[in-house]
């Protein structure tokens, strides 16, 4: 029955500099007796590196499962924009560990527009097994105040350029707006510099932004319960119509119209001519992931394929087990006006 149950998944966004890295590190302080892990996609310095894998475990130096495994940096670009090929082969790696977490947390960059994101957990080979718990929107209290969103608005605009993929370029107002749009729960964040007064204007600007009444709390050094921000039980990738966004229609962000083709193949005498086939197939049909498994003749062990795009990695897992039927089954994961099960079945000589 464990594997039943949805693991739940908490999104926090904000822009750089507003306390994602201090929030996630107090909550991996404080997991409630659970095993956390973590996907970030923060630039610089100031996401969560190789320190935090030193500082995860609970003050009182109990072992609470956080282990290295468990914390995954994405650096190759914002996550709405890389879905395909970080997030979710990222979070089906977490879901294959032999102890699976019991919770995930998401910290996104500052730049990444969290409705595409969302989207992404209906991608096939995932939307059963997690969900969205809750979407955690943190927002620098003077920073909003004074309109201008994010502590450094330079430091942001310096991320920006450094990241190739990113495919929108949106004023920092529409991203904040964004981000508040799709938040459960919104963290008000430096509020000591705020002030009484800017942390009004703050909420003022909170509530114009948001759709709906959102609960917002004022935080100091991330310092929050984590039963008020985590087991929201959101399920915000089916509530996606209550979370509007300036770029709803946009065909650059449309992650969810997938479809997926089950390929079983004989036992294959060259695995590296399979291979190349699906890199073949992948340049030709626009093919986002093929993974699977497969009998190489002459082999006692199992083979696992996984690709993304084009790259294609094979390994040897375990032994065939006995009365196993040797076989290779592949999933082929694309856009769905791309999908041929016909033409993909011929390409992989099935």
């Amino acid at each position: 029955m464990t594997d039943l149950v949805k693991i739940p998944v908490t999104v926090v966004t904000g822009f750089l500099g507003a306390g994602k890295t201090t929030l996630i590190r107090h909550l991996l302080r404080h997991p409630q007796g659970k095993r956390v892990a973590v996907i970030v996609n923060e630039f610089g310095d100031v996401g969560v590196d190789g320190a935090i894998l030193q500082e995860c475990a609970r003050q009182d130096g109990a072992d609470d499962g956080c282990a290295a495994e468990t914390i995954v940096e994405l650096a190759n670009g914002c996550i709405c924009c890389t879905v395909a090929d970080d997030f979710v082969p990222t979070v089906e790696a977490l879901m294959a560990l032999p102890a699976r977490p019991d919770h995930i947390l998401i910290e996104t960059s500052g730049l990444a527009l969290p409705k595409p994101l969302l989207k992404a957990f209906d991608w096939p080979s995932i939307r059963s097994r997690i969900t969205v718990d809750g979407v955690i929107a943190l927002a620098d209290a003077e920073a909003v105040a004074a309109g201008r969103f994010a502590p450094d608005p330079m430091a942001v605009q310096a991320q920006r350029a450094a990241d190739d993929g990113l495919d929108h370029d949106t004023p920092l107002a529409e991203v904040f707006e964004d981000q508040i749009a799709c938040a459960d729960i919104v963290l008000l964040t430096k509020t000591d510099l705020a002030g009484p007064e800017g942390l009004a204007t703050a909420r003022a600007v909170v509530a114009t932004a948001a759709p709906r009444p959102l609960p917002v709390i004022d935080v100091t050094e991330g310092v929050v319960d984590p039963r008020v921000i985590l087991g929201l039980g959101a399920a915000a990738e089916d509530d996606l119509g209550a979370r509007p966004s300036h770029h709803d229609g946009e065909s650059g962000h449309d992650h969810e119209d997938f479809a997926s083709v089950v390929v079983d193949l004989p036992e294959q005498n060259d695995p590296q001519m399979l291979a190349g086939r699906i890199a073949a197939l992948a340049r030709s049909c626009d093919i986002l992931r093929v993974k699977g498994y497969v009998a190489v003749a002459g082999k006692p062990m199992r083979m696992l394929v996984q690709a993304v795009g084009a790259r294609v990695r094979l390994q040897y897992d375990r032994p065939w087990r006995p009365g196993e039927d040797r076989r290779a089954r592949l999933v082929v994961i694309g856009e769905h006006h791309r999908i041929d099960p016909a033409a993909i079945r011929a390409a992989l000589g099935a």
